[in-house]
């Protein structure tokens, strides 16, 4: 008996709590706002602007100016009805849409005076919603705890760097210790070889000045003789006349020296003295004269007896046995029948072998002037010490100056906001891409965003790395890269970058809302927070998850 009169006061119970439940409200009213609509009184209109009776309520008419009064009728433009959707989430729609053959509520709720023919879809609509939450929910844990791994790796990082900068401090001290010593051991080499050249330079220019006189009277003497040559007569006159009897100042090769080519040689006179000559002339007469030299045609005036010297040279040496009184005898060996053509051809295979005969001599001079030393043998020594104390200074001062830019860029990487502890740090020397229609986009983090054309073309920087601009409440969801190239007749480009929760770090999209102005979507485990129904379980801030 007592176990029945038990089940019978739960039973009791139950039904109380069930009816307690069931609280009565008008249709399209949600249930926090039930006690405002007491059947039982009169209605006061929500904001305040009026009371009429309750039967007044959802009557089709709008009384209330907030339209308070008629939440499950389109009476009113500014009301709202609200759809239970049992089994699925709530909804708010404007009143509006009630019975307007349209089927807003997934309860069919707001269409129950059409004939829209709605279904309740809410028991599948929630079913789907949560399967989708719960695998949104597993893809946010499994993303907390990659962003556990970024944040240990990203701490090892910055302690690695912390490590290597006090490396480098110790090594840098050495090195600039190395350096100091080896600027020491080069300023002693470098004396004695200053000195050595100094000797070596004023030596070097009085042998040139030496051999620069000499040129010089040697030239001189040969214009006086080539003066004395020219000149056929002995008079100490050089005249047109004398130059025409010539066959070396026949520029033209038509077999006679006309006037304007005599002339030409005498700077446009009609005769030089031996100074005039020495000063000027020489300079036109001495390419044509040392090139034909011994080619003259006999004078045909009579030579001074009296000086042998005066005497011009014959147009052949002595063993050719040319007399100028008679005529030209024909070798013995001449063949009248040889083709001219092959006497050209051999001419032509003896000017090759010249030409090539004059690189080898080339060639064979410049390996003389490489193995003659440059300088004496004391000087030498003296110049290979320095050169060899200077390479050791160069040496060491490259090795400073390395370990400096190496340190520098690590002092400055440990100066940039990688996020709490630590945790964008290893995004750092990675680029993501993402490849639309026209464009590949590539961002490196903490680096600089780029276009580049699919057509192969040049690279566009969209902007380099700048700041965290994201809201105060979550700052790390946005990154700014400034300064790019500045687009034509436009701004300098920047991007925008959008971090959401995933659990890879990828490129998702690129767009251009403004012009120059672009929008990056990136997803990384690095943005994912604990799920809200785990926030009191510490250990999931201690897993390890392999990325």
């Amino acid at each position: 008996m007592q176990e029945i009169l038990v089940f019978s006061l739960l039973c009791v119970a139950s039904g109380a709590v069930v009816r307690a439940a069931e609280v009565l409200r008008p249709r399209g009213i949600v249930l926090s706002k039930a006690s405002f609509y007491d059947p039982t009184r009169d209605f006061s209109c929500l904001d305040g602007s009026g009371t009429i009776p309750f039967s007044y309520v959802n009557d089709e008419y709008c009384d209330c100016q907030d339209g308070s009064d008629e939440p499950g009728t389109a009476a009113c433009p500014n009301g709202f009805f609200y759809c239970t959707n049992a089994g699925h989430t709530p909804l708010n729609i404007p009143s509006s849409r009630v019975n307007d053959g349209v089927c807003d509520c997934c309860d069919a709720s707001d269409e129950y005076a059409s004939n829209a023919n709605c279904v309740d879809t809410c028991r599948e609509l929630g079913r789907a919603a949560r399967e989708e939450a719960a695998k949104q929910r597993e893809e946010r844990l499994k993303g907390y705890q990659l962003r556990q791994s970024m944040i240990e790796d990203g701490r090892k990082k910055k302690k690695e760097a912390e490590g290597k900068i006090e490396e480098l401090k110790k090594e840098k001290e050495e090195a600039d210790a190395v350096r100091s010593e080896k600027e020491e051991i080069k300023k002693a080499a470098e004396e004695p070889e200053k000195l050595a050249l100094e000797e070596n330079q004023a030596f070097e220019a009085e042998k040139k000045a030496e051999a620069e006189a000499e040129e010089k009277r040697k030239d001189l003497a040969e214009a006086r003789t080539a003066f004395v040559i020219l000149d056929n007569n002995g008079d100490g006159i050089l005249t047109v006349g004398e130059l025409q009897s010539r066959q070396t100042f026949d520029t033209n090769r038509d077999g006679q020296v006309s006037m304007e080519e005599a002339k030409f040689y005498l700077k446009q006179e009609d005769s030089m003295t031996l100074e005039q000559f020495v000063t000027s002339g020489w300079l036109m007469v001495r390419p044509v004269y040392t090139m034909d030299k011994g080619m003259f045609i006999p004078p045909s005036t009579t030579p001074n007896p009296l000086d042998e010297s005066l005497t011009p040279p014959p147009m052949f040496d002595e063993e050719d046995n040319y007399d100028a009184g008679e005529e030209e005898e024909e070798p013995e060996d001449f063949d009248s029948n040889l083709d001219p053509e092959d006497d050209f051809e051999d001419e032509a295979e003896d000017d090759y072998d010249h030409e090539d005969n004059a690189e080898d001599v080339a060639q064979e001079n410049e390996q003389k002037e490489e193995e003659e030393p440059k300088y004496d043998e004391e000087t030498q020594k003296l110049v290979d010490a320095a050169n060899a104390a200077r390479e050791q200074f160069d040496e060491a001062d490259r090795r400073v100056r390395d370990i400096a830019r190496e340190l520098r860029s690590l002092e400055e990487t440990q100066e940039k906001d990688y996020g709490p502890d630590e945790v964008f740090r290893i995004l750092e020397g990675n680029c993501y891409e993402y490849t639309d229609r026209e464009y590949t986009y590539r961002l490196c983090p903490f680096d600089k965003a780029i276009q580049k054309p699919k057509s192969g073309q040049g690279e566009t920087r969209l902007g380099q790395w700048g700041e965290w601009t994201g809201p105060e409440e979550n700052k790390y969801t946005r990154m700014l890269y400034s300064n790019g190239q500045a687009c034509w007749n436009g701004p300098t480009r920047s991007a925008d970058v959008h971090l959401s929760c995933g659990t890879d770090t990828k490129l998702t999209g690129v767009t251009e809302p403004n012009r120059c102005e672009y929008m990056f979507l990136i997803t990384t485990p690095a943005v994912c927070t604990k799920p809200q129904d785990l926030d009191g379980d510490e250990s999931l801030d201690h897993t390890h998850v392999e990325l």
